[in-house]
């Protein structure tokens, strides 16, 4: 029985570290992609990840999902997509580059969709 977890375990580690890196290219895909279509002061690539990223959470929290599927899409895919340290050095960049209303909008927006996103995909979690 020993070996069988062992084994669950390095598993387990092996689809952290696969969702996690499809999780973060998928991150620098949008991230690209967006900014380069809406090119703008504002940080527009990590601003869709995030929202995005708080949809797809909101909605697997919703799923009956069990630990593993939940730890592999949610912790490792979801928390290697979205960026809290992007979005706050971003948001500083912003403020000494002299743009401080669109550093604070940053912050409002990325909150309230954040919560609105996560919140719309919860609901819609829950009717799947």
């Amino acid at each position: 029985m020993g070996a069988a977890v062992t084994v669950a375990t390095v598993m387990m580690w092996v689809g952290i570290a696969v969702c996690g890196g499809l999780g973060a290219v998928s991150r620098f895909l949008v991230d690209r992609a967006v900014s380069r279509r809406l090119p703008s002061l504002f940080p527009t690539g990590i601003f869709v990840v995030n929202i995005t990223g708080a949809f797809l959470l909101g909605l697997l929290t919703a799923l009956t999902l069990g630990p593993t599927t939940s730890a592999l899409a949610g912790l490792a895919f979801v928390g290697a997509y979205t960026t809290f340290s992007t979005w706050m050095t971003q948001t500083l960049d912003l403020r000494d580059d002299g743009r401080a209303a669109l550093a604070v909008l940053n912050i409002v927006l990325s909150l309230a969709l954040g919560l609105a996103a996560a919140a719309l995909g919860h609901w819609l979690g829950g009717r799947l």
